[in-house]
């Protein structure tokens, strides 16, 4: 570096240190000196134009509002909340004065999962509100409105047995012109009665429905909410014909229309509300009903339902009357109003019969008997065992004499293993010969399916079984009964049920009972250990029965096989009368059809069906004799 560069930087670090030294001693004055007078003028104007914000604000929030609801409701979006609480043998409700909607329904005797007792209202805003359509094109929802309740009505009101207590709540736009609402409760009841009266509101509603609304859903109230969204939905019932919307989808579901409405329900697992209008046989009234799918942390999944009654209204004055039932999903109690089918008992014309009329009656006579729900399944599951007896019969004799032949069976397809026609034909000249129907296994199997899947739908949303305790670690009848937990995650499933385990191991020992066929070796571990995961998220009690209806099974096997008083051999068998099976029927139909049409059946090429039964040749044509001598 030369010696002018060094000047250069010396007179900048002067002239630097100079600059910083001038300028803080001037900040510092600045700081000292007292503010001047013009100074204090100039920061006036700066308060009076905040305030002028504020008010502008006051102004925005007053436009705003008055742009929502409009010149006759806006009044009413200011006030005091106040609540009403009624109790009774069963429930808890709360109305709040915000909106007149019901706030809260908690069950006295029920629990949710975590120990609380089971509150139905999912909306923070309330249930059973009233949407309006004005004269100044508004929408307004009542739940942003401040009713009153009636004047000296106390807060808390507890009622029980045959009494009732009733209370109203009114919005007066103007003196003449209001919107009523009352409310009736019972002692003993889950049912209240609510009457909606609309007065001289011709000038201010448009002459569109009023719409009386539940709002999404029904609260969950169960650990597993993917498990519960399978259960909830929402009905309705219509000029009598039922129909229901399930929104099982990521896709929101939707049903609108018009008739005589018997109700309009929610539903979840083990809970319902439902509107009943308590309108005349022949008023007719719109309705819509929709639901939606979301997902949930932990992928979780929850659905939330709307339904809505439309309301005509045109002038005068008008007064409507709904009950509203909510309650759990007991078939007697929900039977009452006419909700029935919110029980799920399985397919309407074949399974839900035999549930619904059979099954669940022979079940609550037992537990009347027996109050501990586990050992009642116990005693059910023996006592449909009995019940199945003619058909567990058939099945095992005819399982029975395919044993006894599985030996020439095996033969016959050794040393026909290259013709797979010949076997065919060779291996029911052999069913034939022993007059064993190979489906006859089969058919009463499928008899039984009907019977099997009503009672997996009453034991699996019998509300009975609901946090019911049976012993030692099965605490609740209605959860699966976790014996230990997986490591890892194993086909989304994390942990293994002890009664789930105990039943792929009775069906492990009946398989190996009943499956003789080489070639059906591998089902005896396979089907186990399939059933063992699969029914591991299956509801205890349904397991309970499961397993013990294998147990008594493999009983009634092993004395058939070991005890009967005349085992069954091939020689018995010969001699047994031969019976036309509905299998050897269709088979002789389709031969002889094959033959009026110069065909044969794959299997039978050149013999008739009567040759396949006698093991006899078939004995050329005249004709085919004189071709040939002419050939």
């Amino acid at each position: 570096m030369d010696r002018n560069s060094i000047l250069a930087l010396i007179l900048i670090a002067i002239i630097v240190i100079i600059w910083s030294i001038w300028t803080s001693q001037n900040a510092v004055h600045k700081q000292v000196l007292p503010p001047k007078e013009d100074t204090i003028a100039a920061t006036k104007p700066i308060e009076k134009i905040q305030d002028t914000s504020a008010t502008n604000i006051v102004k925005s929030d007053s436009l705003e509002n008055l742009e929502k609801y409009g010149t006759y409701f806006v009044p009413f979006i200011k006030g005091d909340e106040k609540f009403i609480t009624i109790e009774n043998d069963v429930a808890i409700a709360k109305i709040s004065s915000k909106g007149g909607v019901l706030k809260s329904f908690k069950l006295k005797n029920y629990k949710s999962w975590n120990g609380f007792p089971v509150q139905l209202v999912w909306s923070k805003l309330g249930v059973l509100s009233i949407n309006l359509s004005t004269r100044e094109a508004k929408k307004i929802d009542t739940r942003d409105l401040y009713f009153n309740f009636d004047e000296n009505y106390p807060e808390y009101v507890k009622i029980t047995g045959e009494q009732s207590t009733s209370f109203s709540l009114t919005l007066e736009i103007k003196p003449g012109k209001k919107i009523n609402r009352k409310y009736t409760f019972y002692g003993n009841q889950y049912h209240f009665d609510t009457y909606l009266n609309f007065s001289n509101l011709e000038d201010i509603l448009k002459n569109e429905p009023i719409e009386y609304r539940w709002n999404e859903g029904l609260r969950y109230q169960e650990q597993n909410s993917v498990d519960e969204s399978n259960d909830a939905k929402a009905l309705l019932k219509v000029n009598g014909e039922e129909d229901d919307r399930d929104a099982s989808s990521d896709d929101p579901v939707e049903k609108k229309g018009e008739g005589r409405i018997n109700y309009l329900a929610i539903k979840n697992k083990y809970f319902l509300a439902a509107i009943l209008p308590q309108f005349q046989d022949d008023f007719s009234a719109g309705y819509i009903v929709s639901g939606r799918r979301y997902h949930i942390e932990d992928q979780g999944v929850i659905e939330k339902y709307n339904v809505a009654v439309q309301i005509p209204y045109k002038s005068g004055d008008k007064k409507y009357t709904f009950r509203i039932f909510v309650g759990p999903l007991n078939y007697d109690l929900v039977s009452q109003y006419g909700l029935e089918a919110s029980i799920e008992l399985g397919w309407k014309f074949i399974v839900r019969p035999i549930g619904e009329f059979f099954m669940l009656p022979i079940f609550k006579l037992i537990h009347q008997i027996i109050p501990n729900f586990g050992i009642a399944i116990i005693i059910f599951s023996i006592l449909m065992k009995i019940i199945l007896y003619p058909l567990s019969i058939s099945q095992m004799r005819s399982t029975q004499k395919m044993q006894l032949i599985a030996p020439e069976v095996n033969a016959v397809r050794e040393k026909y293993k290259d013709e797979p026609q010949k076997q065919q034909q060779e291996t029911m000249k052999l069913y034939s010969q022993y007059g064993i129907n190979p489906m006859g296994g089969c058919l009463p199997l499928l008899l039984q399916m009907p019977i099997l899947y009503a009672l997996w739908a009453v034991l699996r949303g019998s509300i009975d079984l609901r946090q019911a305790h049976f012993m030692l670690w099965i605490t609740d009848l209605s959860l699966p009964d976790v014996l230990f937990h997986l490591p890892f995650s194993l086909l989304g499933l994390k942990f293994i049920s002890g009664l789930a385990l105990l039943m792929g191991i009775t069906l492990f020992f009946q398989q190996k009972m009943t499956i003789t066929d080489p070639r059906q070796k591998t089902l005896i571990y396979i089907m186990p250990i399939m059933f063992t995961f699969l029914f591991s998220n299956f509801p205890s009690g349904l397991n309970l029965y499961y397993f013990m209806f294998n147990l008594l099974s493999i009983g009634h096997q092993i004395y058939i096989n070991k005890y009967s008083r005349k085992k069954l051999t091939l020689e018995d068998l010969k001699k047994m009368p031969k019976k036309e099976g509905w299998f050897q029927k269709k088979m002789r139909e389709a031969q002889e059809m094959a033959e009026s049409q110069g065909r044969s059946v794959p299997g039978m090429a050149g013999k008739s069906y009567k040759d396949q039964q006698t093991g006899n040749k078939k004995t050329p044509s005249r004709r085919n004799q004189k071709n040939k001598g002419k050939r």
